[in-house]
């Protein structure tokens, strides 16, 4: 697609303006990175939500164009998040490394980096950031490269979550992933069916830990999601267009529960 041939280029631009090497270097001079697990917290949380943080989407544009991260995520905390998804795509979700920063900045749950991740060099970006995990889209690279990737990230103290568009991609799944997420949005169209997620819980490890993402904006589909096997919501414009990310997450968690 055109995000990720997109994106193939961008990281070429940023190797030449800082090889590899010295990511490695300053890795390897960087001690105590904090790290929180996201498998843990969404086994133990009452809500499993991961809220995201992101200013705009290719497909309804900019949702909260003056966003502060540091303030949204510590927000998001607050109000009950199991953990916190920061898409770092500048060109078509508004964000960037700098995001991840500010959030790990300002809260003690885990925060995952969201982007289209086409090269090792993405993973260290994003353990040098202090991401606790990072996501891995199959319809963005070969089964190859999820193998190689989610090794790397392992080796890396990085949790992958294998994100999953459709049941052709569960050929994806290995013995290493443990936290599967169903898209329930269609790449093609940006249309949203919920019932995805319904459909391909029976082809998933039962061992692994499930997120549904995407579209949900009702409460009593994820009491629906998390009784079918579900423990974790990926939901991010739902909140963000609010205005006041933090006070509809806290209410959302309000209605789930009742």
């Amino acid at each position: 697609s055109e995000i990720i041939a997109h994106k193939k280029i961008e990281v070429a631009e940023r190797k030449t303006h800082l090889p590899l090497v010295e990511l490695e270097r300053e890795l390897a001079d960087t001690k105590d990175i904090p790290f929180w697990s996201l498998k843990s917290a969404l086994e133990r949380s009452s809500s499993g939500i991961i809220a995201e943080f992101k200013r705009r989407s290719p497909s309804k544009g900019w949702l909260h164009q003056t966003a502060n991260a540091a303030e949204v995520t510590r927000a998001y905390e607050m109000a009950g998040a199991a953990g916190l998804s920061v898409l770092t795509d500048r060109k078509y979700f508004g964000g960037g490394m700098g995001d991840v920063q500010q959030a790990i900045g300002s809260v003690k749950i885990p925060v995952m980096r969201k982007e289209f991740i086409v090269d090792g060099y993405q993973l260290f970006e994003a353990k040098l950031a202090g991401a606790s995990a990072v996501l891995l889209i199959a319809a963005a690279i070969t089964r190859e490269e999820c193998s190689r990737l989610t090794t790397l990230a392992h080796e890396l103290g990085l949790e992958v979550l294998l994100e999953l568009h459709d049941e052709r991609e569960v050929e994806y799944i290995t013995s290493m992933h443990s936290l599967i997420g169903v898209n329930n949005r269609n790449l093609g169209s940006f249309v949203t069916n919920l019932q995805k997620s319904f459909r391909m819980i029976d082809l998933l490890p039962k061992e692994a830990v499930l997120v549904s993402e995407s579209g949900i904006s009702d409460a009593k589909i994820v009491r629906e999601l998390r009784d079918a096997g579900y423990k974790g919501f990926l939901i991010g414009e739902y909140f963000m267009k609010s205005g006041q990310p933090g006070v509809s997450l806290k209410e959302f968690i309000e209605e789930i529960n009742r």
